[in-house]
């Protein structure tokens, strides 16, 4: 019986599908081209191909534009899992964030990378959904992948899982917030100041009830921001009504109620004339509410905490407490590689300022 042309015992035929698999795939089993490779079409010797591919010195500009062309010619690419093998190091770095989603971290995540490019090394980033565990087990994974160090925007309060990996060598610094349990590196912007002044920004602008709505309790930034705001009134002389403090999260429909009962005088507390934001969630949910047509006839001022996307084209447009989120991706990326290049002193604390901008929100003086 004739052996079908697909039997696999049979040869395949010269020029057939089969055929030509069969010799890509023996291209694949062979191996990417080898510095040895690279050498032997250069003409020149494997030191000499290993000292252009990591950028040394000692090679002459005609030999070494000799190996790039063999490189490029063969599509040589350096071998990082070796690398790591001699020298320990994967010239990389890892990056935790909060929420990818979230544009406040999209200028921060860039300034890393270009601190870490400029010093050779790739950036792997991930986010933590802000959920802890999920936090633990994409920095334990990115170690897991050695990386050399970590810059990480806490979700957790409790960091005694990196201590290990911190000992024997991953250097680590935290962004935004502090690290729990553990001493490490930290940038953060001067939250508490930040909020004081844009509170004292309001009272300023004759405003003496102002109601707080924020994220939730047990976040570092949030206390800041809170501690800010009753510094600012205590400052001015004036009494805090229970009724005009509302942190709780960044809900909408949290967020809405707050504001509403706040501007109704609900719970004993008279009516707000004044809202101070933590951040830029609660801002944008509290600019819906201010917009309502009930509110025009009483217009409500609103200072928040964090700038946010066409913030100065609403109407009016929204005053803030600015971070430099870029600045603190350059921050933290610059002290994570001075603990690379060998720096061994205390954990530092590096505090960045904010910047008040006035936009016409924060402006608006009392009703009645």
């Amino acid at each position: 019986m004739a052996a079908d042309a697909s039997d696999p015992a049979r040869p395949p035929l010269p020029g057939s599908p089969r055929a030509a698999g069969t010799r890509r795939g023996g291209r694949r089993h062979a191996g990417r081209p080898t510095m040895k490779d690279v050498a032997a079409q250069a003409g020149v010797g494997l030191k000499t191909v290993s000292r252009v591919v990591n950028g040394e010195a000692g090679v002459s500009q005609d030999t070494e534009q000799r190996v790039q062309e063999a490189i490029t010619s063969l599509g040589f690419r350096r071998n990082d899992s070796a690398r790591v093998l001699r020298k320990g190091t994967t010239a990389s770095i890892g990056l935790v964030l909060e929420d990818l989603a979230d544009p406040f971290y999209s200028p921060l995540s860039r300034a890393v990378e270009e601190v870490a490019r400029a010093h050779g090394a790739l950036l792997i980033n991930g986010s933590s959904a802000e959920d802890p565990e999920r936090e633990q087990e994409l920095a334990l994974a990115l170690c897991a992948r050695r990386v050399d160090g970590l810059v990480i925007i806490p979700a957790s309060d409790d960091h005694r899982y990196l201590a290990p990996e911190i000992a024997a060598g991953v250097a680590t610094v935290f962004v935004d917030r502090p690290p729990g349990r553990i001493a490490a590196d930290l940038v953060l912007s001067d939250n508490f100041e930040g909020a004081r002044e844009g509170v004292a920004h309001l009272i300023a602008h004759g405003h003496r009830r102002i109601g707080y709505i924020g994220d939730r309790p047990g976040i570092h930034t949030a206390e800041e921001r809170l501690r800010g705001y009753r510094a600012a009134m205590a400052e001015a002389g004036l009494p805090v009504a229970e009724a005009w403090v509302a942190p709780g999260g960044t809900d909408a429909d949290r967020v809405r109620a707050d504001a509403v009962r706040m501007l109704a005088g609900g719970r004993g507390g008279e009516p707000v004339t004044a809202l101070f934001s933590g951040n830029n969630r609660v801002t944008v949910t509290l600019v819906r509410v201010l917009a309502a047509p009930e509110r025009r006839e009483r217009p409500v001022a609103l200072v928040g905490f964090d700038d946010f996307e066409l913030a100065d084209l609403l109407s009016p447009p929204v005053t803030v407490v600015a971070q430099d989120p870029a600045d603190l991706g350059r921050s933290a990326a610059e002290l994570l590689f001075r603990r690379l290049d060998g720096a061994d002193d205390e954990p530092r604390t590096v505090s960045r300022p904010t910047t008040l901008i006035a936009r016409g929100s924060g402006e608006i003086p009392p009703s009645g």
